[in-house]
């Protein structure tokens, strides 16, 4: 069957439609990748943006975390209003917060304080980065019924491919000694980068048709939707995407602050991380066959354990190794969690993806703020009694207090990622139980379309 035709309706009346299935998927993929590019980049300038502006730990950490609020707040709304406005209309506004973001990000060293600009950026590009989500997390599981979670493993694998490219743009930056160009600095270049693909997401988007959920195509109610969230199966999933959440992206937007002084290429450890996770998301279709959801997830779980303890452990070529286990591990965790949800909870809707997208974010966020202030407490036990952390990060390179400060960062990185190690022990834990559980649970039935005349549903590739 062509891709411009739905599948037959009640009546047995084959539907002519103009939704691109093709098309609307890989605009996703596009409006993702600059979601993954302003944590790539974001997470590559961090420590140029605190030497620019003179920010503490504390000060990035809660910049940072702002983009985990913002993202929580527009996708848990957005999963609520999205099937009355339509997914097309979610998806302009995450191109307007998107681009916005961006802008005010490249001039925030025109404003008396770069902090505030910086904060309001970041939670501008967090808005846009949930907006997105809570529109295409659906608009994939509407577009590929049969094929759920592996759609939106493809999907989401341009979210560690934009990290990739986002960190070797940083890297290659530096690396090059590219200095400013005009009146911007190597930083705003990088940032502006993110523009490109926002532009063509934005026309593509405004362009094409969508379809309605695939809740609504089904004739599931609001109220059922609802009543569906407080399936204990589907609380259990929400605790643990609270703890899949920070093993990925707290680990993934900290690791140059927090290896930078235990090894001379810890943005390349993100990068090798994030690079696994392209792969091991291009494969999804036969992991995830193999082993169910659930199986996917266990297995993730461990071998997240096994590289994050060899991060926080081992120096030199061994943390490579590390790096390469932990991205087998969190590889699978994001989109899996919510293809679970999709395949096995069909009922909770947009309203049940999204809440797990919400929920993920918003544990970063919170657990950010904490380690970033945990981290400055580390490194002031470790410097001389008295001694005031300001001062110490003003110090220039080469100095002595400068040495003493990369002394205490040494340190205290490992230990931060030891702290966070507990988590995914948690998680082997609670994932066991639902291998044990989902083979002892009856097969979940398919929602089917009821013939809505807006359910794009094809055939073709």
């Amino acid at each position: 069957m062509s891709c411009g035709k739905l599948f037959s309706n009640q009546n047995g009346l084959a539907m002519q439609s103009t939704i691109q299935r093709n098309k609307l998927f890989v605009a996703s993929c596009l409006a993702l990748l600059v979601t993954s590019l302003s944590f790539g980049i974001r997470a590559g300038i961090l420590n140029q943006l605190g030497v620019q502006f003179n920010l503490t730990a504390t000060e990035l950490g809660t910049i940072a975390a702002t983009a985990f609020w913002g993202f929580p707040l527009a996708i848990i709304i957005g999963g609520m209003i999205v099937d009355a406005i339509g997914m097309k209309r979610l998806l302009v506004m995450a191109f307007i917060f998107h681009l916005a973001g961006i802008l005010l990000t490249i001039f925030a060293d025109k404003f008396q304080s770069g902090y505030w600009p910086l904060f309001i950026s970041t939670l501008l590009i967090g808005i846009a980065n949930g907006t997105v989500e809570a529109a295409c997390n659906p608009l994939v599981a509407s577009l590929y019924p049969e094929n759920k979670t592996t759609k939106l493993n493809h999907f989401h694998l341009w979210f560690p491919g934009g990290i990739v490219l986002g960190t070797l743009i940083v890297y290659t930056y530096g690396r090059l000694g590219i200095g400013a160009i005009g009146p911007f600095q190597p930083w705003q270049v990088q940032v502006a980068s993110m523009l490109i693909p926002t532009l063509i997401y934005g026309y593509l988007f405004s362009k094409l048709r969508f379809p309605v959920t695939e809740r609504v195509a089904a004739g599931v109610s609001s109220s059922e939707m609802y009543g569906s969230l407080l399936n204990p199966l589907y609380l259990f999933m929400i605790l643990c995407m609270f703890g899949t959440a920070i093993t990925e992206l707290f680990t993934g937007q900290w690791i140059d602050v927090l290896l930078r002084n235990v090894t001379r290429n810890a943005l390349l450890i993100l990068t090798l991380t994030t690079g696994v996770m392209v792969v091991g998301r291009a494969f999804a279709g036969p992991v995830v066959h193999r082993l169910a959801p659930q199986g996917v997830l266990l297995m993730s779980s461990i071998l997240a354990t096994l590289g994050l303890y060899m991060l926080g452990h081992t120096t030199g070529n061994m943390l490579f190794v590390g790096a390469l286990v932990f991205g087998m591990g969190v590889c699978y965790f994001w989109p899996t969690m919510i293809g679970f949800v999709a395949e096995n909870l069909p009922k909770t809707g947009a309203v049940g993806l999204n809440f797990m997208g919400g929920a993920g974010m918003f544990a970063v966020s919170i657990y950010m703020m904490f380690m970033g202030g945990h981290y400055d407490k580390l490194l002031l036990n470790k410097l001389p009694a008295g001694s005031e952390l300001s001062v110490y990060n003003a110090a220039a390179q080469g100095t002595e207090m400068a040495n003493v400060l990369n002394e205490a960062k040494r340190t205290a990185g490992p230990e931060i990622l030891n702290t966070t190690l507990v988590i995914p022990i948690i998680l082997i834990v609670a994932f066991t139980g639902l291998v044990i559980y989902m083979r002892n649970r009856k097969k979940t039935q398919i929602l089917r379309p009821i013939g809505h005349p807006e359910y794009g549903r094809v055939t073709g590739h």
